[in-house]
């Protein structure tokens, strides 16, 4: 098992710790949802731990195998789910654990998201060097996954804006300004992928049925981009008037208004996209791998900027469909970690395409 790990487990880090946060913020009050979100941020930060710890080993037993996954135009990918997992755990501990442990729980946060800060930044340049110098690429074998090193650093940014509200105001403001070029950092290269990945759509049409899950990562940049904006820009008021800008804060609230309305416009389409794909691929069957949790992070994360919206803009429209998103996205999360959980049991899981010569597949087709 530590042999075949690869970062591509903790997508389910990611998806576990938003359908956490979205229980959290289901728009009907409902109390045991706040306590299964509890239940299950603990239970993602027990993952995550384990899947770092199984990674570190690799690296230190399987060395030379381990380096060769930034050769490997697929997995290498997947180390953006590291920092964008532990972002989930970072919101969990001011969403959860403030209430538990008070201000610990938001000096932890703030000490963890340094450290996801920085790992997202590295991310986001590195791998896309690694692309550009040693890995193979073409446009016909392109997919949604070349997002996600990109992604984290505006998953990172918009962490940076939930914990702003909890810092004093010279932290608070350093925070926010640094969540905002996080958010620069990543979105406008995000969004330059997905026109490439739709020429490629038009060019070659739809992806192998191994890659299905793939079409659903479209929907986290955009997800993201504008949670990012309506929380940064829900603080913008506060934060710039107390550094003597008032005005300043005022833009930026319009900004987050405006621009995360359009942004979620936008993920509507690609959201759309990825329901008709995922039927497509249903009438023709879609084996089973480690990439269908991609069906819950971007979902999650679109539920919460449209959960966003409707606390600001008070518009019905936005509650009610986001809290059947939240429905659906609980529904993927239940599914995807049945069959997770099954097959890391049966251990055909477990499997590393770095370690095998030539263009492998993203999933084994049979156990090792």
């Amino acid at each position: 098992m530590i042999r075949q790990f690869t970062p591509n487990w903790f997508g389910a880090t990611m998806g576990t710790g938003v359908l956490a946060l979205a229980l959290n913020q289901f728009p009907i009050e409902i109390p045991i949802l706040h306590d299964i979100g509890r239940i299950l941020w603990l239970f993602n930060i027990a993952l995550f731990t384990l899947f770092a710890a199984m990674y570190a080993a690799r690296w230190i037993f399987f060395f030379d195998e381990a380096k060769r996954i930034f050769h490997h135009p697929v997995v290498s990918m997947f180390f953006g789910t590291i920092p964008m997992g532990l972002a989930t755990i970072i919101n969990g501990f001011l969403a959860f654990g403030v209430p538990l442990w008070g201000a610990t729980a938001i000096s932890i946060a703030h000490a963890l998201w340094w450290i996801d800060v920085a790992m997202a930044v590295a991310c986001g340049l590195l791998i896309p060097f690694l692309m550009f110098t040693r890995q193979d690429h073409s446009l016909e074998k392109m997919t949604a996954v070349w997002l996600l090193p990109i992604v984290a650093a505006e998953v990172a940014a918009a962490s940076g804006a939930l914990l702003v509200p909890s810092l004093p105001p010279g932290e608070a403001y350093d925070v926010h300004i640094i969540s905002y070029v996080l958010w620069a950092y990543s979105v406008p290269l995000a969004m330059s992928i997905l026109v490439i990945l739709l020429l490629r759509l038009i060019l070659y049409k739809l992806p192998t049925r191994d890659m299905a899950a793939s079409g659903w990562l479209a929907l986290g940049p955009i997800g993201t981009g504008s949670l990012g904006l309506l929380l940064l820009g829900t603080n913008a008021p506060t934060i710039y008037a107390a550094s003597g800008l008032p005005g300043v804060g005022e833009v930026g609230f319009g900004i987050g208004v405006i621009g995360g309305a359009i942004l979620w416009g936008y993920g509507a389409w690609w959201l759309m996209l990825a329901m008709l794909k995922t039927v497509r691929y249903l009438n023709e069957g879609m084996p089973f791998n480690i990439g269908w949790w991609a069906f819950t992070f971007p979902l999650g994360v679109y539920s919460l900027a449209t959960l966003a919206l409707a606390r600001i803009t008070h518009f019905w429209f936005f509650s009610a469909v986001g809290g059947a998103l939240i429905v659906l996205l609980a529904v993927f999360w239940t599914i995807v970690m049945a069959r997770t959980l099954h097959g890391a049991w049966r251990g055909h899981l477990f499997f590393a395409p770095c370690l095998v010569s030539g263009v492998a597949p993203i999933e084994p087709r049979t156990k090792l």
